[in-house]
């Protein structure tokens, strides 16, 4: 006969044979060998069971020990910022295909490699320093403005794990929190790969995207989601139109101000299209990316709220679409056809235009905000043009100025004050270029940013990679 099992003891057993694995502190049952029967799958289980009853609970099994509800609820919130956590990742797929398929097919290469490094480093760094940096609780070097990094926690037991793995710290736990907001720090960089694309030296991204990364995007985040000097003014950007879309548009148009204009668009002063090699693959991408958006902005309501995940998702969908629609007729209109790239660079426009009001902005307020973004990014992209200002992707467009749009959008139909989010958008947009111009302008100095003209000519993937992505087909020109 089996002692008297406990609370942790029956939830292992329910969720072991399905394969889910309540908190941190409840063991995976072992996975029975192949071609096992279900008898011994079951023995396999209550042994285990029988084991955690011999031995004492641990301090987080303490904790849940007559809170049964409190810790499906808690489970069911951790769970989601998880799944969040991966659209997010899954974003980084559809920046791959927007960036390559807007592209030349013989820099195809070079910008998969750029989003491949930046997803890697951009997770590490954070975990190294970002995370600490952008989230100081009351560790503040300069109160409400700067805080040093560290490295995030190796493990947690006993009471510091009650204190990080359970709802004494939110409805998720310190892991959730850290991998969640890791999946964001490195969009800012994977928004300047694609507004520097086909002309930049690899080693020069490199540099410049971690130390961005790395220093100065935790900065300006901190400024609001740390509870710095923006959170104390009033403040409002649920989930980044300012803090990751913006810092990374106007980081990307310093980038591109000191690199120059790719070779042959811009001749005897007239504009001369450089088509990408794809268009299927842009499109795939911006659909990854739209998927990717729900957990964006779904994540960002910080738990599984039911109530405001489906109102998240129903004005970020709205957004987008409308962004999308309010692109094509506005590129018909002032280009004579309708135009594929712009219309999927408005459904963009209109995801980037909601990420701060997503939470706030009811959901006709949120389709006046994509046709807004939808009609600015068209009229952006063409107007950088026009100054010669290369972006082979409309990165710029996409993410600084209708990143600057959603921000104040907040002010005039949602939850923030007009002012505040007037001062908070232009905040972080001048640090963002101010500071990407000093970094980019040293690498430039010491390691040179361009490529040479040959080189630029012949294509990245073979001068940097010395690898095709099409070996035996002939390269667009």
């Amino acid at each position: 006969m089996l002692k008297k099992i406990p609370l942790s003891g029956v939830l292992a057993v329910a969720f072991a044979l399905t394969g889910v694995v309540l908190t941190p502190a409840l063991s995976f049952a072992q996975e029975p060998p192949p071609g096992a029967i279900a008898a011994e799958s079951v023995e396999v289980v209550t042994t285990e069971v029988a084991a955690q009853a011999e031995t004492a609970p641990t301090e987080v099994e303490k904790f849940w020990e007559g809170r049964t509800a409190e810790l499906a609820l808690f489970t069911v919130n951790n769970l989601w910022i998880l799944i969040a956590a991966a659209l997010v990742f899954l974003m980084h797929l559809g920046f791959s295909a927007v960036e390559s398929g807007l592209t030349q097919s013989k820099n195809t290469v070079n910008v998969l490699f750029k989003n491949v490094f930046v997803v890697c480093m951009g997770a590490l760094v954070y975990a190294a320093w970002g995370f600490n940096a952008m989230y100081p609780g009351g560790a503040w070097t300069i109160q409400g403005i700067f805080a040093l990094g560290s490295p995030i926690m190796g493990s947690v037991s006993g009471a510091e794990a009650v204190a990080n793995l359970t709802s004494d710290y939110a409805p998720y736990t310190y892991w959730t929190d850290f991998i969640f907001q890791a999946m964001f720090a490195a969009t800012a960089a994977t928004i300047i790969s694609g507004a520097v694309a086909e002309r930049i030296k690899l080693p020069s991204f490199m540099v410049a995207a971690t130390v961005i990364v790395t220093f100065l995007y935790p900065i300006s985040g901190s400024w609001q989601w740390g509870k710095g000097w923006l959170a104390d003014l009033g403040f409002v950007d649920f989930a980044g139109s300012t803090l990751v879309h913006a810092f990374g548009g106007y980081a990307a148009l310093a980038a591109v101000m000191l690199l120059g204009a790719r070779k042959g668009k811009f001749v005897d002063g007239k504009i001369r299209p450089i088509l990408g090699h794809s268009m299927p693959l842009a499109t795939i991408g911006v659909f990854l990316l739209f998927l990717g958006w729900f957990g964006f902005n779904g994540g960002s309501v910080l738990s599984a709220d039911p109530i405001m995940v489906s109102f998240v998702f129903v004005t970020t969908a709205l957004a987008g679409f409308a962004g999308g629609l309010a692109a094509s007729f506005t590129s018909w209109i002032l280009l004579k056809k309708p135009d594929l790239s712009m219309a999927l660079n408005g459904m963009l426009a209109g995801l980037v235009g909601i990420t701060a009001g997503a939470d706030s902005i009811a959901p006709w307020y949120a389709v006046l905000v994509g046709v807004i973004a939808g009609v600015l990014v068209v009229v952006s992209v063409l107007a950088f043009d026009k100054i010669k200002i290369d972006d082979p992707v409309g990165a710029i467009s996409v993410h600084g100025i209708c990143g600057n749009w959603g921000t104040i959008a907040v002010g005039l139909f949602g939850s923030g004050a007009l002012l505040t989010q007037v001062i908070g958008t232009l905040a972080v947009s001048i640090f963002s270029f101010v500071t990407a111009l000093i970094v980019f302008g040293l690498v430039k100095a010491v390691m040179g940013l361009r490529v040479s003209p040959d080189e630029e000519e012949e294509g990245l993937d073979i001068g940097e990679h010395g690898q095709e992505a099409y070996p035996g087909f002939v390269p667009n020109k």
